[in-house]
């Protein structure tokens, strides 16, 4: 069975690791030993339930990966843009018209979603 450290577990989830030691307190998240020692298992429930976050009701989409994070970047050149979205620790990278930049307004430091469907995704492991 795999576990992460509260650091791990943290930066795995987007939030701080006192966010992870009060949900460790509140029984939230399991975790065992001292140093806390999070089960694999318990961590992707967790991420599960945080990525349950409510939806837009008047929303309906087929996409499932959705990233809502703060636009770090805006390169304009022409007619397509480039606008990156930091969401947590993922950086989304975006390629739209330039129309659409300025319809949305977006800037360094609007609030955004990505909404990714993808038909090719590619998973990674570290080695053993």
């Amino acid at each position: 069975m795999h576990t992460y450290r509260v650091a791990e577990a943290a930066r795995l989830l987007g939030v701080s690791d006192d966010t992870v030691r009060r949900w460790i307190d509140q029984g939230l998240l399991l975790a065992e030993g001292s140093p806390a020692a999070i089960p694999g298992a318990a961590l992707a429930a967790r991420a599960v339930e945080r990525a349950a976050a409510p939806r837009d009701p008047d929303v309906l989409s087929s996409a499932r990966n959705r990233f809502t994070g703060l636009v770090t970047r805006v390169q304009i050149d022409g007619v397509m843009a480039q606008v990156d979205i930091q969401a947590g620790p993922h950086r989304i990278v975006s390629l739209m018209s330039s129309e659409a930049v300025r319809e949305l307004a977006l800037e360094v430091g609007s609030l955004a979603s990505a909404v990714v469907k993808a038909t090719t995704v590619v998973v990674e492991t570290p080695r053993a």
